[in-house]
C-alpha cells in the first residue's frame, strides 16, 4: 500500500472504530425499523444489535490493521441470531437484506469520514477503493456463513420439533379457524375450556440448563408439573419456541380458571429452579386460546426488557398500560426523564421514593391509605412524597396523569427506563 494512503487510512480507520458504537446502534435501529420480519421480542433486538456491533467491530479492525480476511473468524453473535431467526421462521432474504442496508449504511459513514479529511483527492479515492472492495468481498463471506447456519439449524429445528402438531398450533394462532371441536382435533388438545396461555423460559445466564434439547425438556416438564399443581382439565400443551424458550396452554375448567394464575405464581416461587414465567389471562374457546397467548407474550416481552425474573402476569395491576406504552423503550425512557426528571435516578433513594408516589397516587392522594398498603407509617409517606416531588422539581399539576404512568413505567420497566447513575 502506497505510504500515503497507508497512512490516511489509519487516520480514517481510527476515527471510525471511536464511532463504531454509534455506528452499530444506527444500523440496528434501522435494520429493526425497515425489516418488519427482524422485529421481535427485546431479547432477539438485543440480538440483533450485538449481531451488528460484532460485524461493524470486525470489518474495521480488519481494515485498521490490514488483516486478510482469510484470517478473521464470524462474530459469534451474528451466527447465532441467524440461528434464533430460523427457529423463529423468519425468512432468509430478510437476513440476507439485513447485510445489504447495513453495508449501505457503513460506507456512507466511511464516505463521510474521508470526505471530512484534510486528504489530497486522489488519496480520498484510494482509500475508498480499498473500503468498497473489503467490505463487499466480507458481506460476500458472510452472507454465505450466515446463510448456512440459518440453513443447517433450520433443517435442524424442523425434524427435532413435534412439526405436525406444532406448525397447526401455529395456524390456529394465526388463523380464523372457531370451531372448538375442529381444532381439538388437529392439535390434540381440549379447545372447550379455559384457557391460560404462558410463556416458559431460561434467562441469560441461567445455570439450570446444560443444552438446548435440556432447556426445552425441563420447560415441559416444570409445565406438566405446574398443571398438576393447578388442576388442569387435560394435559397441558408445550410448544418450542426456540432454543431456551417455550409457549404452553393450560386447560382449565370455569371452577379453576379464577385463581389458577396466583396458584401458579405460588407454585413456581416455592419450586426450585424454576424458569421465568409470563402468563396471560384464562380465556374460553379458540378465540380465548389466542388471546391469553398474545397477553403471555405481552407479559414476556416486559420481562425480557426489565431483566425480570419469576412471574410477570398480564392481569397485574397496571401492566396492560405499561406493555403498550413501553413498545418502544426509546421513547418510554425519554417521556420517563422528561416527566420526573431527577426522581428517574437509579439509585435505591429515587427507587423508594418513586414507589412512594406511585402507591399514594393510586390511592388517590390517601396518605393513610397509601400507609396502609406500604406498611409504613403516615408521616412517613407524607415526607416522601414531599422528597418526590422536590427531586422531580415541581409540583403536580395538570400532568398528574402523565406522572402515574411514568411511575408506572418505572415500576414494570425499572432499569430499562431510568438514568444511569
Amino acid at each position: 500500500m502506497d505510504p500515503a494512503v497507508s497512512e490516511a487510512n489509519t487516520t480514517v480507520m481510527t476515527r471510525l472504530i471511536a464511532r463504531q458504537d454509534e455506528v452499530s446502534r444506527a444500523v440496528g435501529n434501522r435494520l429493526a425499523s425497515d425489516i418488519t420480519e427482524l422485529r421481535g421480542d427485546p431479547e432477539i433486538i438485543e440480538l440483533l444489535g450485538a449481531s451488528v456491533a460484532g460485524n461493524i467491530n470486525t470489518i474495521f479492525h480488519a481494515l485498521r490493521h490490514d488483516i486478510s480476511l482469510d484470517n478473521i473468524e464470524a462474530p459469534t453473535a451474528a451466527l447465532e441470531y441467524a440461528r434464533r431467526l430460523a427457529q423463529r421462521g423468519v425468512p432468509m432474504n430478510a437476513l440476507v437484506r439485513a447485510y445489504r442496508i447495513g453495508h449501505a449504511m457503513a460506507l456512507d459513514v466511511c464516505a463521510e469520514e474521508i470526505n471530512n479529511a484534510d486528504f489530497a483527492p486522489q488519496t480520498r479515492l484510494a482509500i475508498f477503493e480499498r473500503i468498497t472492495s473489503v467490505t463487499f468481498r466480507y458481506i460476500d463471506w458472510i452472507s454465505q456463513e450466515v446463510v448456512g447456519v440459518y440453513e443447517d439449524e433450520r433443517d435442524r429445528w424442523l425434524a427435532n420439533r413435534n412439526s405436525t402438531q406444532a406448525l397447526r398450533v401455529r395456524e390456529v394462532l394465526s388463523g380464523n379457524d372457531s370451531d372448538p371441536e375442529a381444532v381439538t382435533a388437529a392439535i390434540r388438545y381440549p379447545m372447550r375450556r379455559q384457557h391460560l396461555a404462558v410463556v416458559l423460559w431460561w434467562p441469560t445466564g441461567s445455570g439450570h440448563v446444560t443444552g438446548h434439547d435440556d432447556a426445552l425438556a425441563k420447560l415441559e416438564q416444570f409445565l406438566r408439573a405446574a398443571a398438576d399443581h393447578v388442576g388442569t382439565q387435560g394435559s397441558p400443551l408445550f410448544l418450542a419456541a426456540d432454543q431456551r424458550t417455550g409457549w404452553g396452554w393450560l386447560p382449565l375448567s370455569s371452577a379453576t380458571a379464577p385463581g389458577a394464575s396466583a396458584q401458579l405464581k405460588h407454585f413456581a416461587e416455592s419450586h426450585p429452579g424454576a424458569p421465568a414465567v409470563a402468563v396471560g389471562t384464562p380465556l374460553p374457546s379458540v378465540e380465548g386460546f389466542r388471546q391469553s397467548h398474545r397477553q403471555a407474550l405481552r407479559a414476556h416481552g416486559v420481562a425480557v426488557t426489565a431483566n425480570l425474573t419469576g412471574v410477570t402476569a398480564a392481569d397485574a395491576a397496571g401492566f396492560a398500560a405499561a406493555a403498550l406504552m413501553g413498545e418502544n423503550e426509546d421513547n418510554a425512557r425519554e417521556f420517563v426523564h422528561a416527566v420526573l426528571g431527577p426522581l428517574a435516578g437509579s439509585g435505591a433513594n429515587d427507587a423508594r421514593l418513586r414507589e412512594t408516589l406511585r402507591v399514594f397516587l393510586g390511592h388517590g392522594g390517601s396518605y393513610t391509605a397509601a400507609a396502609d398498603e406500604l406498611v409504613v407509617h403516615f408521616n412517613t409517606v407524607k415526607y416522601r412524597v414531599g422528597r418526590a416531588l422536590e427531586r422531580r422539581g415541581r409540583p403536580l399539576g395538570d400532568d398528574r396523569l402523565d406522572v402515574e404512568m411514568a411511575l408506572l413505567l418505572c415500576h414494570w420497566y425499572e432499569a430499562a427506563v431510568l438514568k444511569d447513575e
